[in-house]
């Protein structure tokens, strides 16, 4: 079966169970799983249940979609991503955005855990991402099927939706929540990164680096989908003063954090 069949077919499978046209999709990255709270659920369905859906391997990553109203707007929540890391490949690691954008939806919003770089910034603050660099050694978009979905040269000159960032800002402006602005380095992990790598990343640009984003952002590209992106700083990677990674400690802060995430996620949908 081809790859537009199986998004077709997986799509179909959805709307069946309730999951329709949506203003927007959301999705929930590590220990951000808060925002569900929120969401006035209508139907909700384990990725196990769903044909053709790769299942979360993290043990700290939920695998659920959720549909229901945001803020009165109706959004399609995944609790839960996939990652190059846990052995899917790049179409398999899409695959859920290719489904909503089938469904109908019309806004992505992501948010992720990061390490920053940028000493200038605080653990436990956010950033909203500007660009991105791609480290890491795949694209959703090689390959002849992917081709069913645009065009597989995507533009990239602006990946991050500039009227969704500016709504962002002057949310995290009126609320009174520290927004910073930057760039995210995506690479393969699952491994951290050593002293000499965070120099190198820092020395070509990245402000925060992780292991997620970047691959929904590419297809959301090619499918013309505006999309949005926050991570949330949860460990500094300081090079001269290192600390060996606690990932409970990474955990509790991005918990800690996604209160201000809940916020500024709410109160766009107000605007969309």
């Amino acid at each position: 079966m081809q790859l537009i069949d199986k998004v077709k077919e997986t799509a179909n499978f959805l709307t069946n169970k309730g999951f329709k046209t949506a203003d927007a999709g959301i999705i929930l990255g590590t220990g951000l799983g808060a925002l569900v709270n929120e969401i006035e659920v209508e139907t909700e369905i384990e990725y196990s249940e769903i044909p053709h859906f790769p299942i979360a391997t993290v043990e700290f990553h939920k695998g659920k979609l959720i549909y229901g109203k945001l803020e009165d707007k109706s959004i399609i929540a995944m609790q839960g991503r996939f990652h190059y890391y846990e052995g899917y490949s790049m179409s398999e690691v899409v695959f859920p955005v290719r489904v909503l954008k089938e469904i109908g939806i019309e806004k992505l919003l992501i948010s992720n855990a990061g390490g920053s770089m940028n000493l200038n910034w605080n653990k436990g603050e956010l950033m909203l991402i500007e660009d991105h660099i791609n480290l890491q050694p795949d694209s959703p978009l090689r390959g002849t099927e992917a081709s069913a979905f645009g065009a597989i040269f995507t533009d990239m000159s602006e990946p991050y939706d500039s009227n969704l960032n500016n709504q962002l800002l002057k949310i995290a402006e009126d609320q009174n929540i520290t927004l910073n602005k930057g760039i995210y380095v995506s690479v393969a992990g699952p491994n951290l990164e050593t002293k000499a790598e965070y120099r190198y990343l820092r020395q070509i640009g990245a402000d925060v680096v992780g292991m997620s984003t970047v691959p929904e952002v590419i297809a959301a590209n090619q499918m013309n989908l505006p999309v949005a992106a926050i991570s949330v700083l949860t460990d500094d990677c300081d090079p001269d003063n290192l600390q060996p990674i606690n990932i409970d400690d990474i955990i509790a802060t991005a918990m800690k954090a996604e209160k201000n995430l809940v916020v500024l996620f709410k109160e766009l949908m107000k605007t969309i």
